[in-house]
């Protein structure tokens, strides 16, 4: 069922406060509109009114809201539900909770097919089984009868797009669709929605990643406080922006720079471990290795169809009409291209770094007969012991690729020092976690990457002492941390704090910021907590006004802020960050990395960060760990690993990742990349 949906002049209030204003566009069948904008600038209400789900205190407006020959403006509510799933499909940010967790992810899928009948009892297993397999999920029938607490982010994010495609719709919403996403399923995932679109599906999509949005978007409409301040299409909004915020957003996109240089202008670069504090990585001996893949980025076929004139009625064939509104003052500095020089106010603390072991040494070449990488100095690699043939512990991992070593720093212990961890989820039949080893310096940041289920959160909650593994130390400050019983950890939590990927899980839905806020700070008096907690909201770029919601009454992007400012109250010495800025729009995504680099240098705060977005990593962290099947493959000074990839995966990942370029240059998809199995080994993660 191919539909067009037009609005016009579509408003939506909350009482006294103007959500949306007088936005204006058509989407045709087969076509992709991507709204983009920053946090609160009214891309998600304006997608939500389109299925009637603005909410019970919202009053919307609309000149025309028409699916087809249908005016939606007149819909009730028996009447949303025959529409909603079957002619315009929904796919929210936060997969936690908007799948049910009092069932099965294989039940959930079911009802939409049982619900508009579009599958017989005997049919309902199988086609569950090819919609999660059509996500990228390996292994269907394992994830289907699992809760969605029992899977890793990026395995519930596809749950929920296999539920939104099972009832065939004409028109497919998708916010966020790829935001807890490794780049490899990622890729895999707009290659579907790709051709979805190509087969007549009406596609608008919502996202803070322009990467994302210059593979697949045939018309960009840019939002800002509510309003469409830029529309046309996606090469002319990208290559050629008209309207100075649009200009903003795009010099705020990570583009992959040099490890270190800050997102923009407004914080100082993060201080960088000594050369060579690189720590040893266990895993097996064998060396993987291979040339560099050069980046491809990813094309889709732009439409002739053309821009909407905000609040006029313009035609969409063929035309190449672009329209902007009126100029947005600058909020704050100009943002400089990523990867300029940042500010030099700030000092930046001094750093120590762990010493760097076996300085000199190279690693083995690999049993295969494959090339080790070229001789130089080296971190080296604990080979674990031979197991007899049949035994439950598992063979051993690929192993990582070594890096060079450079001269050493001080040495001084290091706050975080894992070594031998080792997990295995009951009844899952393989381990989550094996043989991982590593070490953070005070003021470093290590960053995790890998696909989804390649067990980097549950190395994450392994260091917060939030899982205990069958195997291996941790160590925080050189005092032992895991495994230990938790009376004994307690009184050193203070030390360590965590920024989770799902923010709004991480809170009491009952209780106002303030309180979320409040409630991780040293015991003080109220008018102190008043204080700090004003202060903290300030450096994460909230301002008081938010005091006083509730998590669900928080947009994406104020959610995870929030969560940032309640890790920061104990004065952490190391922070664990799960996906930090996945929920953030592009321009306060270089803010908060930009005050995670401020604070390390201020404070000497290490970190460990886990992301799939590889642009990130390598603006914020020091060295990367590449983490497959539950191990770790390759290991080093991040731009080590991304110029010069030993192993295949690794390869494999940068091949993938999305890049914002010119429309005009851009080359297909690399076919092996789209193509590759997922690789999400089961339920790790």
């Amino acid at each position: 069922m191919t539909e067009t949906l037009s609005v016009r002049e579509l408003s939506v209030r909350f009482g006294r406060t103007a959500a949306v204003r007088g936005v204006s566009f058509d989407l045709a069948p087969g076509e992709c509109l991507a709204l983009v904008g920053e946090s609160g600038s009214g891309k998600s209400v304006t997608a939500r009114s389109l299925l009637g789900l603005a909410g019970g205190r919202a009053e919307v407006a609309a000149d025309r809201l028409a699916l087809g020959s249908e005016d939606l403006r007149r819909a009730d509510e028996r009447r949303w539900r025959r529409i909603r799933g079957r002619r315009i499909g929904l796919v929210l940010q936060d997969a936690l909770v908007s799948l049910d967790p009092l069932r099965t992810v294989g039940a959930e899928i079911a009802e939409v097919l049982r619900t508009h009948r579009l599958a017989t009892r005997a049919e309902l297993t199988s086609r569950v089984y090819e919609l999660l397999a059509s996500t990228g999920i390996s292994d269907p029938a394992t994830v289907a009868a699992r809760y969605p607490h029992q899977l890793s982010g990026g395995q519930r994010q596809r749950a929920l797009i296999a539920s939104a495609l099972a009832g065939r719709p004409g028109l497919l919403i998708a916010d966020e669709p790829t935001t807890a996403l490794d780049v490899t399923v990622q890729a895999q995932l707009l290659t579907l929605l790709e051709s979805l679109r190509d087969k007549g599906t009406g596609l608008l999509l919502i996202s803070h990643d322009l990467a994302v949005v210059a593979r697949i978007a045939d018309r960009i409409a840019v939002m800002h406080d509510g309003r469409i301040v830029e529309q046309g299409p996606a090469p002319d909004v990208l290559d050629a922006p008209s309207h100075p915020y649009t200009s903003r957003l795009l010099t705020s996109a990570p583009t992959a720079p040099a490890s270190g240089s800050a997102a923009s202008a407004s914080a100082p670069t993060a201080p960088a471990p000594a050369s060579g504090s690189a720590a040893s990585v266990t895993g097996s001996a064998a060396l993987a290795t291979g040339s560099a893949a050069p980046a491809s980025g990813s094309a889709a076929s732009a439409s002739g169809s053309a821009g909407l004139v905000t609040g006029s009625v313009a035609s969409a064939t063929g035309s190449a009409a672009r329209s902007h509104g009126p100029a947005v003052p600058a909020s704050g500095p100009a943002v400089p291209a990523s990867g300029s020089a940042a500010s030099a106010s700030g000092s930046v603390a001094p750093v120590t770094a762990p010493t760097v072991l076996a300085s000199g040494s190279t690693a083995p070449a690999s049993a295969n007969g494959s090339a080790a990488r070229p001789p130089g100095p080296a971190a080296p690699v604990t080979v674990p012991a031979a197991t007899a043939t049949g035994s439950a512990v598992p063979a051993p991992a690929p192993a990582p690729a070594a890096r060079p070593a450079g001269p050493a720093g001080p040495a001084g212990p290091p706050v975080l020092s894992a070594e031998g961890l080792r997990l295995r989820y009951p009844g899952s039949g393989s381990d989550a976690v094996h043989g991982v080893g590593f070490e953070v310096a005070p003021g470093e940041a290590l960053g995790l990457v890998g696909e989804s289920g390649a067990g980097k959160s549950t190395v994450a909650r392994i260091v917060l002492g939030l899982r205990e593994p069958d195997a291996g130390t941790v160590r925080l400050a050189g005092r032992p941390w895991s495994p230990l019983p938790e009376r004994a950890r307690r009184p050193r939590r203070r030390a360590l704090a965590a920024v989770f990927q799902d923010p709004l899980s991480s809170f009491d839905p009952r209780y106002p910021v303030r309180r979320i806020i409040a409630e991780a700070l040293p015991a003080t008096t109220r008018a102190q907590r008043r204080t700090r907690v004003a202060e903290l909201l300030a450096e994460v770029g909230l301002d008081a006004g938010v005091l006083s919601r509730r998590p669900l009454e928080l947009s994406g992007g104020q959610r995870q802020r929030v969560a940032i400012a309640r890790a920061l109250a104990s004065a952490p010495e190391l922070l664990v960050c799960d996906e930090p800025v996945s929920a953030l729009d592009v321009s306060l995504q270089a803010q908060i990395l930009d005050l995670l680099a401020r604070i390390r240098a201020e404070r000497g705060l290490a970190m460990l960060f886990v992301s799939h977005d590889l642009a990130v990593i390598r603006q914020v962290c020091d060295r990367v760990a590449v983490m497959k099947d539950g191990a770790i493959v390759e290991s080093g000074r991040t731009t080590d690993v991304f110029d010069t990839p030993a192993h295949p995966f690794t390869r494999q990942l940068l091949t993938a990742a999305p890049r914002l370029r010119p429309r005009g240059s851009r080359t297909p998809p690399d076919p092996e990349a789209a193509a590759a199995p997922p690789g999400s080994g089961g339920l790790k993660g």
